[in-house]
């Protein structure tokens, strides 16, 4: 299940979104090309032991901007690109990028505070786009989406964004409780796309009762 586009057209260009597209893409062949591929992930990745410690704690920040892969980080800014433009445009750009980065490091603290002893860097704008992505199940459930589901043939259909990011929701819920009842290490922060997306909720949420 992956999203085409939405039908919900805008009335502003969304530059930030456009500018963190262009930044997460620019930091992630800046640092593939750069032949310290893993020492720059090991110094600027967010390790959960190092910061539970107080060390490191820029990584909060940095670790948001890299990314493991060409597929990791082309899946991250599509949905950045799908779903972020009009969460910029409703909110406008302050509570936008209050959004993205409250969720970014709230996921990192969340995969911490349930990973304490890991020393294995973690990467990817996969948190604060999952709180860009639970704002956007608040403010526009009813939007269609555009997806491509696989049974045997390709298939693009539509569905509302409820349904769409739901299950996508669900996913990550399923897979977080099964890797942690089976003990596996997996390299997918589950618990930081559950944190960032309910943080981006209940933020939009809040501020759409107190209109």
């Amino acid at each position: 299940m992956f999203p085409i586009k939405d039908e919900n057209p805008t009335e502003t260009t969304p530059y930030l979104t456009i500018a963190l597209i262009v930044v997460n893409l620019g930091i992630f062949l800046a640092t593939f090309l750069s032949g310290s591929f893993d020492q720059i992930i090991g110094d600027y990745g967010m390790k959960p032991a190092e910061l539970l410690a107080g060390k490191n704690l820029h990584t909060l920040f940095t670790s948001m901007f890299l990314h493991g892969g060409f597929l990791h980080v082309i899946g991250n800014v599509w949905f950045l690109w799908i779903f972020g433009d009009n969460i910029e445009d409703y909110f406008g750009r302050e509570k936008f990028l209050l959004i993205y980065f409250s969720t970014g490091i709230v996921a990192s603290l969340a995969h911490a505070a349930l990973n304490p002893g890991s020393v294995i860097p973690t990467i990817g704008a996969s948190g604060a786009i999952a709180g860009i992505l639970g704002a956007y199940i608040v403010k526009y459930p009813r939007a269609k989406v555009y997806t491509v589901l696989f049974f045997f043939l390709f298939y693009v259909i539509k569905i509302p964004a409820v349904a769409f990011l739901g299950i996508w929701i669900g996913i990550q819920v399923l897979s977080a409780t099964v890797t942690a009842v089976a003990g596996v290490a997996v390299s997918t922060a589950y618990w930081a796309h559950i944190g960032g997306f309910a943080l981006g909720a209940a933020m939009v949420y809040l501020w759409e009762k107190s209109k």
